[in-house]
């Protein structure tokens, strides 16, 4: 039994005994992420992993960390806190995923106010969901109860996660060429950027979250707090029918930041905006500020969370590939030679 406990900690507002009771709730959740590599439970002073190389001629780990961002204070003001822990792990595991590589573990940290043990177990359910869905295992993390730092009903969240590829499979642009096709994989929405100015454009408060629109089926909030989709078992099943060349995770910084990442010297990428549906959200932001399109373009997904790279005659193989992975894609363009970025028409 855990004899430890502090009156003078708890009156200065920290009660180490929640953390214990959080970590209780949380124990089932974690396990149930448990793949084949993991060694040991909850409670260590590190998550142990035993990676499997048999296969691999030359592996490679590839690691990503990153947060939620100010999605959160959606969550907060709808007192809805299960989902955003999905956000978190697809923020890491797409990007590894983007090199080819199968995220073997994840680790959290969450920063709370007050930790109220229901509401972080609430929290790691949703970090385990997404655990679940990239395969990876939740391995660890850390709950730090800070008052007077963060307001007693806030919190952050960020992680990281780990994975691995062999050298021989990485997806690195090193054979990208002029004429390439480019395929749009469809976002789930927003996903987990550009919600500063998402709140400042749509006015986002108590009142606002739960207005009904009949275009979305559901309330401005269910719409804003729908989860990151996350992509790395469709990026598998892709890779296993066509020859995918490059990939790239659309977050913050939306076309023009993230597309070119995904170039090689001497090439750019010609997008034709029309040839993939706009979600109805990304209007509805776009209409209510009066943002230039650019300007959207150059901070959103606009309905691509991803944009891979193919042969042009693996195009076809592509798209059913993505369609059994019960994803959706559309040819959106394709490698052009020029400077190294994007062009958008």
């Amino acid at each position: 039994m855990n004899e430890s406990r502090s009156e003078s900690y708890k009156a200065a507002g920290v009660d180490v005994t929640a953390g214990y009771e959080a970590v209780k709730l949380m124990k089932p959740m974690v396990e149930s992420t448990f793949t084949k590599g993991v060694m040991g439970t909850l409670g260590g002073f590190g998550g142990l992993f035993r990676p499997d190389f048999k296969g691999m001629e030359d592996p490679i780990l590839v690691s990503g960390t990153d947060g939620v961002g100010t999605k959160l204070k959606l969550a907060f003001l709808m007192n809805k806190h299960d989902t955003v822990g999905i956000d978190c792990v697809a923020m890491c595991v797409n990007d590894i995923a983007c090199c080819g590589a199968q995220p073997l573990f994840f680790l959290d940290y969450i920063a709370v106010g007050k930790n109220h043990p229901e509401k972080v177990a609430s929290m790691v359910a949703g970090i385990a969901e997404g655990c679940r869905q990239a395969g990876c295992a939740l391995i660890g993390g850390e709950t730090a109860e800070m008052p007077g730092f963060y307001p007693e009903d806030e919190y952050d969240m960020a992680g990281f996660s780990v994975g691995i590829v062999d050298k021989a499979k990485m997806i690195d642009a090193s054979r990208l060429a002029a004429d390439d096709v480019l395929i749009g994989v469809a976002s789930s929405g927003v996903h987990s950027n550009g919600y500063s100015l998402v709140r400042k454009t749509l006015g986002i408060n108590e009142k606002s979250v739960k207005r009904y629109i009949d275009e979305f089926g559901k309330t401005l909030g269910e719409e804003l707090l729908t989860p990151t989709k996350i992509y790395v078992k469709a990026i598998q099943h892709v890779a296993a029918k066509a020859d995918v060349k490059a990939i790239s995770h659309i977050t913050g910084g939306g076309f023009y930041e993230n597309v070119p990442r995904m170039l090689c010297d001497g090439l750019r990428a010609d997008i034709e905006k029309a040839a993939m549906p706009v979600p109805p959200i990304f209007g509805l932001i776009q209409q209510t500020g009066k943002i230039p399109e650019r300007d959207m373009y150059n901070t959103f997904n606009m309905g691509a969370g991803l944009v891979m790279a193919v042969a042009k005659d693996d195009a076809d193989k592509a798209l059913a590939a993505i369609a059994e992975a019960g994803e959706k894609g559309y040819v959106i363009g394709a490698c052009v030679a020029g400077d190294k970025g994007v062009e958008l028409r």
